[in-house]
């Protein structure tokens, strides 16, 4: 039992967990504006094959949407469903799955503005149900995390950036 309890103590420490802060030049409005339009993804993020929104509903200051994404590289291809809640008051996006190939997903993006550039943290913590998948996600996985926010830095830039001009 004590070889069990301390297993899943491994186990756990193994699940993906990490954080990443990026300093952005544009506003904070636009970062924001980009994150949530999911259906771009598949443009410019790493390992996104497909997205799908289903619903979109604003609640004073929430914006709440239902969404599909695809994820994959090489054999391996699943897709999740996700609750994503934008709080305007708190410049924070917060993202929940609701299934799929993952037994949890919690991330949140906060947006935080500062002499027309924008800080982001974006902080993820996931266990995806296949324990071999997850394993191998743990050893790999802040490297995918940086590619994923080279992305959106590198869309953001691109869209955005007024001083290249």
């Amino acid at each position: 039992k004590i070889l069990q309890n301390l297993k899943k103590k491994e186990l756990t420490k193994l699940m993906p967990k990490a954080s990443v802060k990026r300093l952005i030049k544009c506003k904070k409005e636009q970062l924001i504006d980009l994150v949530l339009d999911i259906e771009k993804y598949p443009i410019f993020v790493p390992f996104c094959l497909d997205s799908k929104v289903y619903e979109r509903k604003e609640k004073g200051d929430l914006l709440l949407i239902i969404a599909d994404l695809t994820i994959g590289k090489g054999p391996f291809k699943d897709t999740y469903k996700s609750d994503v809640l934008y709080n305007k008051k708190e410049s924070s996006i917060l993202v929940k799955n609701i299934n799929g190939p993952l037994n949890y997903l919690l991330n949140k993006w906060t947006f935080i503005e500062q002499n027309n550039q924008t800080e982001v943290i974006f902080d993820i913590d996931f266990e995806i149900k296949n324990k071999f998948l997850n394993s191998l996600m743990a050893v790999s996985f802040q490297f995918g995390l940086e590619k994923i926010a080279d992305a959106f830095q590198k869309r953001a830039e691109e869209l955005f950036d007024n001083s290249k001009n």
